[in-house]
């Protein structure tokens, strides 16, 4: 059995422990640190375990001598750093949550800690484990799509989603977390990189804040959606919708997330950030960015990340095949990846199990496939694609991205180890 301990105790932390739990021959949780006491109630809830030792801080956690083999680091992205490397140092194996951490030369130092320690960081690139990408990567491992040239993906943060997280949340400014393309798209930069089998060379990038800005305010909207606004239930970003529909985003943010009433909620978007009208925040992280990426072997790939769709899509062209899968083609054709053969023009239609449109939709399933590989990646014999020596790629891409969007979309050559 594998005993996790965990630092953060906020959505990410609790989904991974509330699936360890279902496995209690396997793991148990035996602590937690949050700032929020409720949270470490909600964790002590889940790791069913009547030992289990609550702490106020991370720093407090590790402090204490060494009490679990695996050290979960759920905290904020600019908190992701210290407390890694701490627990690297005291003999923790490590879920790091991504990004890694805020720059590159730290993701680097944790990797070499990591080594010098002899532990493992499992970063968490749940899309490599969700059955839709799984099967991608098969299809262009077994070489039927012939050599891969290119390679095109996007991402559809969605509109409340962007509004939720990355204009009124915790990721709404780089400094204080990291830039978008590393917070949100880190997935799909490392999922590229997995897929090409090839370091990059070299990324070019654009970007800006487009659309949540004080002068796309509608006439007469107020800094707060409860402070009377002329836009309530017109607004698709008017806060009232956490009441209602957008319920399920309060469990990442409220502080309670176990026991809340709607008067209690209302009274809470009359203080918090959540409550905010978006076009009138401090945020400056980007709504829209496009990356592009040379690779060593002569091979390209672009990346598009938008607020304004939904979903994921992905296109791979190869030489003797094209293959395309994500939402847009599921609702199309009723297949989640569909292959054309250059030969024969001949359609290829793949369906997948229930879950499939985990890799495209959500994180459904690759959740519950990097926890279930935990304990055999410790033990030498698992999915180790995921560890920080063989997924770093996605976190080069992503920042050198971010540094040529800064520079005007300069093409920024990628220094390798």
């Amino acid at each position: 059995m594998l005993t996790f301990a965990t630092c953060g105790c906020g959505s990410r932390a609790r989904t991974y422990m509330k699936i360890a739990a279902t496995m209690p021959e396997r793991y148990l949780c035996v602590a937690g640190a949050d700032p929020q006491p409720s949270r470490v109630g909600a964790m002590r809830a889940i790791s069913n375990n009547p030992e289990f030792q609550g702490f106020s801080s991370a720093d407090e956690l590790l402090s204490m001598p060494k009490m679990a083999d695996v050290m979960v680091i759920g905290t904020q992205d600019n908190y992701h750093f210290e407390p890694a490397k701490k627990a690297l140092e005291l003999g923790y194996h490590l879920i790091l949550e991504k990004p890694a951490a805020q720059s590159i030369e730290e993701v680097r130092e944790l990797a070499a800690l990591a080594k010098k320690h002899n532990r493992v960081i499992i970063l968490c690139f749940v899309l490599r484990y969700t059955q839709f990408y799984k099967k991608v990567h098969s299809i262009v491992k077994s070489g039927a799509l012939g050599d891969i040239i290119s390679i095109k993906a996007s991402e559809g943060v969605e509109p409340f989603h962007q509004a939720h997280s990355f204009v009124r949340g915790h990721w709404r400014k780089a400094e204080d977390s990291t830039p978008m393309i590393i917070a949100k798209c880190s997935h799909d930069t490392d999922i590229i990189s997995w897929l090409m089998g090839s370091r990059c060379k070299s990324v070019s990038s654009y970007g800006n804040l487009a659309y949540f800005k004080e002068s796309c305010a509608p006439e007469g909207a107020t800094a707060r959606c409860t402070d009377g606004c002329p836009h309530i239930g017109k607004c698709q970003y008017d806060a009232h919708r956490y009441l209602g529909d957008k319920e399920r985003w309060l469990d990442m943010v409220y502080p309670d997330p176990e026991n809340r009433t709607k008067p209690e909620v209302l009274g809470w978007l009359q203080t918090s950030d959540w409550g905010r009208c978006v076009y009138k925040c401090d945020n400056d992280v980007v709504d829209h960015q496009v990356v592009n990426m040379e690779f060593e072997n002569g091979r390209t790939a672009s990346l598009t990340m938008t607020a304004f769709d939904l979903g994921r899509q992905i296109e791979i062209f190869g030489t003797k095949a094209t293959l395309r899968g994500g939402d847009v083609v599921k609702s199309h054709f009723g297949s989640d990846i569909v292959i054309r053969h250059h030969h024969s023009l001949d359609f290829e239609h793949i369906k997948l199990g229930e879950a499939s449109n985990a890799g495209y939709m959500g994180h459904g399933g690759g959740d519950y496939g990097l926890i279930n590989e935990v304990d055999h990646i410790i033990a030498g014999r698992g999915d180790d694609s995921s560890l920080i020596e063989n997924a770093i790629e996605g976190h080069l891409i992503g920042f050198s991205a971010e540094i040529s969007r800064l520079d005007g979309g300069r093409a920024v050559t990628i220094e390798h180890a």
